[in-house]
């Protein structure tokens, strides 16, 4: 049996070729080397799932199979789109006597996520603009700032969502009327009664 796993918008389009029950790497493109393989025991079986390791985003794009000793080419394309999701961060800040200015951020999404501020009831909170970085390994870092007044519900959510591939992040976060200092561990938070108040955040678990 002989069949290829290929991408037709590379040159070579060869991503994995497997002839006479062994892998052929001569026509392998290049940033592929080392990186694909398939299961001997599944082959008996007629599964020629294709594994790809040390994924990266330029793996994103429409991959092939054909079988190309078959009297009728069979052809089975498949859209590989990749997603990251990675870990958040929680600040709090005193800048006023009236308020506490609340930080979020959180890392390693792809594609691009929204961040929101929610209040107690679930209500949008109006905040600055969301920050977007997209970093040299083509991951996005969005951060946010809201400054909550004591008149609001001390309760309140920080949401990254990313709505294509259906995956939604969020913390929660209580800050004490008489307090605003407070410091958060992965969902949970606690008050911080030192004085004067100063920055106090911890990394969220994903």
């Amino acid at each position: 049996m002989t069949f290829e796993w290929a991408r037709p918008d590379l040159k070579p389009r060869f991503i994995h070729v497997w002839h006479n029950y062994q892998d052929l790497h001569n026509n392998q493109h290049q940033s592929y080397k080392g990186r694909t393989s398939v299961d001997v025991n599944k082959l008996k079986h007629g599964d020629i799932s294709l594994k790809l390791s040390k994924v990266k985003m330029s793996d994103n794009g429409i991959y092939r199979c054909f079988f190309p000793d078959w009297s009728e080419l069979i052809k089975n394309g498949y859209n590989v789109k990749l997603i990251a999701i990675n870990q958040k961060s929680l600040s709090g800040t005193d800048r006023s006597n009236s308020g506490v200015v609340l930080q979020c951020e959180s890392k390693g999404w792809y594609p691009e996520p929204e961040l929101l501020w929610l209040d107690g009831e679930g209500k949008l909170l109006s905040a600055g603009p969301t920050e977007t970085v997209r970093g040299p390994d083509d991951l996005y870092t969005v951060s946010s700032r809201v400054t909550v007044e004591k008149r609001h519900s001390n309760n309140f959510t920080c949401r990254v969502q990313q709505k294509i591939i259906n995956q939604t992040r969020e913390t929660q976060i209580h800050v004490p009327v008489s307090l605003s200092c407070f410091s958060c561990d992965c969902v949970s938070c606690s008050v911080s009664t030192f004085s004067p108040c100063k920055t106090a955040s911890n990394k969220m678990c994903t």
